[in-house]
């Protein structure tokens, strides 16, 4: 097998350690991309089971051959290395969509978790919220990267029932974000961060994050541990993604959890999307099983200590998928549609709204020129204002979210937690109980995520 020493691995020899581990399968199972001069060797896997020649495979990818080229040159350099802030990646890889409304989007079936509020039943109340964070999945099954939010970026969310949400991108280096979304039943507070592999035609991202939500009738509080997720055919070949290992929810309360398991991808699209596992008591005895599809439905049913379905019960489906539109350029879903609309967004609307964003706009409008040039402009305005703060000793400082003393520890790291301070309430519930209120056409809002002045 490959070795895990970064200097080892780089160009055409990692790839032909893993072909050549891989031979034995036979050429049906994967074959090299033969015939691409330069990348003899790389092995290119169809996500989707079909066993097409891996070099017509190969050119399945969004890349014109010109632009493969060039990339696939610029990025050997970086093979082994975490990649997370240190790459300038072109803008046609890029969905017209940031990391802050991703992480938005991530509500969709926040229904869910008000079931959870409501159930009276401890275990079936973590199957309820696991769903939720199974649902999740879907949003990350695209392909497509999101914009990487300026720092002091904001996103807001409407309109969503009776849900309130907003992010902030709170640090640059290292990049993280902050969530809290809010209502009756629960809070849901995110601090996001992650660390990547770079390993050539796919890429590693570990969650160094720490999602909590705490369920307002009991105040149980849930603690989320999600796998890690890879991204294969970056360069070559259709681009796909799979998250294999465990994804554990614990009840900070109690000590009851869930522990589920996402299958890996195998040969021929065995096992993909697939998850299964139970929701066990303080005790680790099983109590329900829980199985389905993180891109289409999870059930649960009523086991024994074996973990064996309990007489006289039945499997019952606990979430569906969504309906989506058919065809869709980003592979977005409605709500991904709705979370990128001014449908969704409140009155008076922060100048540091991801939806204001001029990259994004373009690339939404599909001028991937212009997209790419108020990328660089955002960019350069960002290093502007960082010059700007340090030449006056100021210190960067959230708005909508207090740094605390915390150091969660991750599978992948420790991190800084980021708290929700309430300052966001109390300024949207100014602006909702105002009659004085101009009504502004958003969309004439210049983003604007600067606190500092961009001077000499």
């Amino acid at each position: 097998m490959a070795s895990d020493d970064p200097k080892q691995q780089t160009g055409g020899g990692f790839f032909a350690s893993i072909a050549s581990s891989l031979s034995n399968f036979g050429s049906a199972m994967s074959r090299s991309v033969n015939g691409l001069v330069g990348y003899e060797g790389l092995e290119v896997i169809n996500p989707e089971g079909g066993t097409e020649d891996a070099e017509e495979e190969a050119k399945r990818g969004r890349w014109k051959q010109e632009d493969r080229d060039s990339y696939w040159k610029m990025m050997q350099k970086y093979i082994g290395s975490d990649v997370t802030s240190m790459v300038t990646l072109p803008v046609l890889i890029f969905e017209p969509m940031s990391m802050l409304q991703k992480m938005a989007e991530l509500m969709e079936y926040s229904y869910l978790l008000d079931l959870a509020d409501e159930c009276e039943d401890p275990y079936l109340r973590l199957v309820y919220a696991a769903s939720f964070f199974i649902s999740v999945y879907c949003a990350y099954q695209r392909t497509w990267k999101p914009f990487n939010p300026i720092l002091g970026e904001t996103y807001e969310l409407s309109n969503h029932g009776n849900l309130t949400f907003i992010s902030e991108q709170v640090s640059h280096h290292p990049p993280i974000s902050a969530g809290h979304a809010e209502n009756e039943h629960f809070t849901y507070d995110i601090t996001s961060k992650v660390k990547t592999k770079f390993l050539g035609n796919s890429i590693e991202i570990y969650p160094l994050g720490r999602t909590r939500v705490t369920l307002k009738r009991d105040g149980v509080v849930l603690d989320l541990v999600p796998p890690l997720t890879k991204v294969s055919n970056l360069i070559f070949g259709r681009t796909w993604i799979d998250s294999p290992g465990e994804m554990v929810l614990t009840n900070m309360t109690t000590g009851d959890k869930v522990v589920l398991y996402f299958q890996p991808c195998g040969w021929f699209g065995a096992g993909r999307y697939e998850v299964d596992g139970y929701v066990y008591n303080a005790a680790e005895e099983p109590k329900i099983l829980m199985t389905g599809k993180w891109n289409e439905a999870m059930s649960y049913q009523p086991c024994d200590l074996e973990g064996e379905p309990s007489p006289g019960t039945e499997l019952k489906e606990v979430w569906r998928v969504a309906d989506a539109p058919k065809n869709d350029k980003y592979q977005y879903t409605y709500f991904a549609h709705k979370i990128n609309s001014f449908d969704t967004a409140p009155k008076k609307l922060l100048a540091s709204d991801s939806r204001l964003r001029p990259d994004r706009y373009a690339l939404e409008m599909g001028d991937m020129s212009k997209a790419g040039h108020e990328k660089s402009s955002l960019e350069e305005r960002q290093r502007a204002e960082k010059r700007n703060r340090e030449a006056k000793g100021q210190q960067f400082t959230p708005r909508w979210f207090d740094q605390t003393s915390d150091i969660h520890p991750t599978p992948w790291g420790d991190l800084e937690v980021y708290q929700f301070n309430g300052k966001y309430n109390q300024h949207r519930g100014a602006i909702d109980t105002s009659d004085n209120i101009e009504q502004t056409d958003i969309q004439s809002i210049e983003f604007n995520p600067w606190q500092y002045e961009i001077g000499c």
